[in-house]
């Protein structure tokens, strides 16, 4: 559309439900139009047209039918809405070039017809609508350029511009006749002196969403909103069309990926102005398909974490524009560029050939199964998503079409994060206590020194004989107490396994030539690791394949008031309450002498940053505990008890009646889930093939009165 014009339309609509400032905000349909024509250079007006529009649906609004005087005896003698359109573009053509005029442009008195309601509902009836519908001007907007101090532009009406013009209202109770009749004399009324007003604040509707990469630059939070409740498959093009109308910033719309790296029904959009945002939120709980969408405003910081990247490789691949993007999942780890443009075939040619792909890895530079692809139009991308879930190699591929924000968004989420990631190092506030601190077991003994090595991939009924025989001449390198095999939440076998090796060197030995070796009808994948990576997966940390997360914490940190609550003397009571300090984020000591050394320090963290950590972790956890420690000396030990029989084990200082004794230095053992019937004699039973004092029966204690109060019912404690 020119960006000046020789007619304006001034037009009005009404729907079957809502109208007015409130008008396409409940998906009702368009039932009314009324439109007429003024000449801008002789400042002549045309005929007045008035069309009813039959709906597909004929419930009308008790709102609708006071304001508009319609039943629905008259609307079922009306024309359906593409007839109606047909209608009007002929009309109003006829009586332009009537005129000698070439142009014409529509006037309306607040975008809402145009962008909430015409839009909308030809999309959802794959309406194409005429030229003009695409270009506007707001009467509002031109009115306040002529005068300014007749208050915001937005706040604007038709009867408030008639009375600050001092224009005698109009007569006419016909609906749509009484408001277009106003419009046009408003409109004669800043064309003539002493304003002599020029239109051109002409507003444009976008035909398509352009998507693209997002620049890195502030987004404005006014200008963003979350949708919420979208269908999985939906991609980008989906979320505009059910923004149609509206004008989405180039690359502004983000899906939204779950902590699997799979869409999670949501998206964050951005508009180009606050204008088009508020009227984006109008359309909450408004339906794509069967489904309701919901609406929330959202900020441009969460919008940038989704969509912004960083990554070079990223900005390349996104760099040629207008191109489809499609998401390639489940490729076999051995696939190269030239198996992907086999598989796709000669009708669907990639964009660059091998260029056009994208291969997504983890930061080791192991392939994920996941790859993106270009496409230079939706013909070729149609062709590709027709090869959904046929055959490559010995897996079927799965293809969806994707977007710019989900390329940087999955390899972000891949590329960013380490395999085994630590947590950084916070400051230690030290409160004196006369309370023991529970230290680590010797064989769970930080260092940064990378002398283990991680199994990944064993067959869930793996034992440690088939362990064993798997490192085959290497057995001989492994430390006494050095298998540590990961059991899940369950108790079952997660498939990993750690062991610790007598040097770093034999350790990167073992991962040379026991990577991918096979066992039984499985390749093992085996990885270097240092003792302190194992040691956060082995206390409880949550190991995925986005890296190390802390276990979920279901109480919070203790604080120095909750330490004040116990009395010193107790002598397992303090030991009971340093024990549900969370384990990942005990900093883990070596154990020291107990006799004639002062009574350490209690060391504890602050609440506030790592509460914050714990109850606001959008993630799913799978929990992954280790199974008692075990070596080829020990393997008989390890049998005797059930599979995940220990759900934590920390070392504790013994306790004075135990010195009294003559104990040794042992462990501390908390277990969970016990049977509220189980006695001393059970669970002696149970350690069945474990050293333990057994003419010290006091060394099982069940949880005291103040203990209690800090865990769960039924749990014992075994020293």
């Amino acid at each position: 559309m020119a960006s000046h014009s020789d007619t304006l339309v001034v037009f009005f609509g009404a729907t079957a439900g809502a109208n007015g400032g409130k008008l396409g905000s409940d998906e009702r349909e368009l039932i009314l139009l009324v439109w007429q024509i003024v000449d801008l250079h002789e400042k002549k007006v045309g005929k007045l047209q008035r069309r009813l529009v039959k709906p597909d649906s004929l419930d009308l609004t008790e709102q609708c039918k006071e304001e508009t005087g319609l039943t629905v005896d008259e609307l079922l003698k009306a024309e359906p809405l593409d007839t109606v359109l047909q209608q009007f573009q002929q009309s109003v053509s006829a009586e332009v070039k009537a005129l000698g005029r070439s142009s014409y442009t529509l006037c309306v008195d607040s975008p809402l017809i145009v962008r909430q309601v015409l839009h909308p509902e030809a999309s959802k009836k794959n309406l194409v609508l005429p030229e003009c519908f695409y270009s506007f001007v707001d009467l509002r907007k031109e009115f306040h350029k002529c005068c300014p101090n007749s208050g915001p532009a937005r706040e604007l009406t038709v009867p408030a511009m008639l009375d600050y013009a001092c224009i005698p209202p109009v007569t006419d109770q016909v609906a749509g006749v009484t408001e277009v009749k106003s419009m046009v004399l408003i409109t004669l009324h800043i064309l003539a002196d002493p304003y002599s007003h020029k239109f051109t604040g002409f507003e444009a509707v976008k035909y398509k969403f352009e998507s693209g990469a997002c620049k890195t630059e502030a987004v404005d939070s006014e200008t963003v909103i979350r949708a919420r409740g979208l269908p999985w498959q939906s991609s980008d093009q989906d979320i505009a069309r059910f923004f149609k109308g509206l004008n989405i910033a180039k690359g502004g719309v983000a899906l939204c990926l779950n902590a699997q790296g799979r869409r999670n029904g949501e998206a964050l959009v951005r508009f180009i102005n606050a204008e088009h945002r508020d009227m984006a939120l109008e359309r909450h709980k408004h339906h794509m398909g069967s489904r309701y969408i919901e609406v929330y405003k959202a900020t441009g910081e969460e919008f940038l974490k989704i969509a912004g990247g960083t990554s070079n490789e990223v900005a390349q691949f996104l760099s040629k524009e207008n191109q489809v993007i499609i998401r390639m999942r489940g490729l076999p780890f051995t696939a190269t560029p030239q198996d992907v443009l086999s598989f796709l075939g000669p009708d669907t040619p990639v964009t660059d050939g091998s260029e056009g792909l994208l291969f997504v890895k983890y930061p080791d530079g192991r392939p994920t199964g996941d790859a993106f692809v270009l496409f230079a139009c939706e013909d070729y991308a149609q062709n590709a998503l027709k090869k959904h879930k046929q055959i490559l190699g010995k897996r079927y591929i799965e293809l969806f079409r994707s977007t710019a924000a989900e390329v940087q968004q999955v390899l972000n989420r891949y590329m960013s994060t380490p395999l085994i990631s630590t947590l950084p190092p916070t400051p230690m506030v030290s409160v004196p206590m006369p309370m023991p601190v529970l230290a680590t077991p010797p064989f769970l003994a930080t260092g940064s020194t990378r002398d283990c090595v991680r199994l990944r991939g064993l067959p869930y009924t793996a034992a440690i004989e088939d362990i064993l025989e798997f490192m085959g001449e290497h057995t001989v390198d492994i430390k006494p107490h050095g298998v540590h095999m990961v059991l899940n939440q369950q108790g079952r076998p997660s498939g990993d396994a750690f062991i610790q090796m007598k040097s770093a060197d034999r350790a990167f030995m073992v991962s040379q030539k026991c990577h991918k070796k096979m066992m039984k009808d499985r390749y093992v994948e085996v990885f270097q690791c240092s003792t302190e990576e194992m040691s956060y997966v082995l206390m409880g940390g949550t190991l995925n394949r986005s890296g190390l997360s802390p276990p979920p914490c279901k109480l919070p940190c203790l604080s120095p008031p909750t330490y004040a609550a116990f009395t010193s003397p107790a002598a397992i009571l303090p030991t009971e309450a340093a024990l549900y300090q969370p384990p990942l984020l005990a900093t883990p000591r070596t154990p020291q002498p107990a006799a004639h050394t002062a009574a350490p320090a209690l060391a504890y963290y602050p609440p506030q940053p790592h509460a914050q950590l714990y109850m606001n972790m959008n993630m799913n956890y799978t929990a992954y505990y280790p199974s008692p420690p075990v070596s080829p000396s020990t393997v008989s030990y390890f049998a005797a008890a059930p599979p995940g029989s220990v759900a934590a084990a920390v070392a504790a200082q013994p306790s004075p009646a135990m010195l009294q004794h003559g104990a040794q230095h042992g462990a501390l053992v908390r277990m969970q889930g016990l049977p509220y019937n189980a006695g001393v004699k059970d669970i002696l039973s149970f350690f069945q093939g474990y050293q333990y004092a057994p003419d010290e029966y006091s060394s099982v204690v069940q949880m005291g009165d103040q203990a209690r109060s800090l865990i769960q019912p039924k749990e014992w404690l075994c020293l």
